[in-house]
């Protein structure tokens, strides 16, 4: 995977928490979060990728009796994660710093979570950056994932005044990514979406839950 996110990360601390204000309602979102607190044991370890400011994923599953360790690229998110959420654990890292073996090798997890962050790829990585999550994941390991419904690769967007780069699929598209890589897709749900802000134009949503096979 290539590494060269210093844009993506800048981006980011720039917008800080102004991000949750201008996504204020994350319905699908937090009922991902519902079908993990409900589908695993109290203490189950569980990875956030692009954590953001850990509102609401990371607070959710660690009030739910959770283990959550929260990645991001963004410095800035990742203090603000620390302050939303002291009882969770946070680093700073890029989804490839990730990878098992590696020298910031996390070890494995009950459930991964990755909420609009592997949009945040050029597709060529996307598939890797799958492999990587089903590979974190203990066998049976469950996996929730959302997406933006876009045919799109590696395209720049303003987003709350600053320019990032993004991919999506369209649905069909992302469900075959989602296999070939090893996952079984177990629920999908959708949801238009109108964030709170005037740079960024309505969207719909993907939800998968996944499962890695035993």
């Amino acid at each position: 995977m290539e590494r060269d996110r210093a844009g993506q990360a800048e981006a980011f601390d720039a917008i800080g928490d102004g991000y949750d204000n201008a996504f204020p309602h994350k319905e699908g979102q937090v009922a991902a979060g519902e079908w993990l607190a409900k589908s695993l044991p109290a203490a189950s370890r569980v990875l956030d990728i692009g954590c953001g400011t850990g509102l609401p994923t990371a607070r959710q599953l660690t009030e739910a009796g959770l283990e959550v360790v929260g990645v991001d690229l963004s410095a800035g998110m990742v203090e603000l994660a620390r302050r939303n959420v002291p009882d969770a654990v946070f680093h700073r890292l890029d989804i490839a710093d990730l990878v098992p073996g590696g020298p910031h090798d996390p070890g494995r997890f009950d459930a991964v979570t990755a909420f609009f962050s592997l949009l945040m790829l050029p597709r060529r990585e996307i598939p890797y950056a799958l492999r990587t999550v089903r590979e974190l994941l203990v066998p049976g390991g469950l996996f929730a994932l959302s997406m933006v419904e876009a045919d799109v690769d590696d395209f720049a967007i303003p987003f709350l005044g600053n320019t990032i780069r993004v991919s999506g699929y369209l649905r069909d598209d992302l469900r075959k990514v989602v296999r070939d890589a090893g996952f079984e897709i177990v629920e999908e749900s959708s949801y238009s979406y109108a964030p709170a802000s005037t740079d960024a134009p309505p969207e719909e949503q993907l939800f998968l839950h996944c499962r890695r096979p035993v």
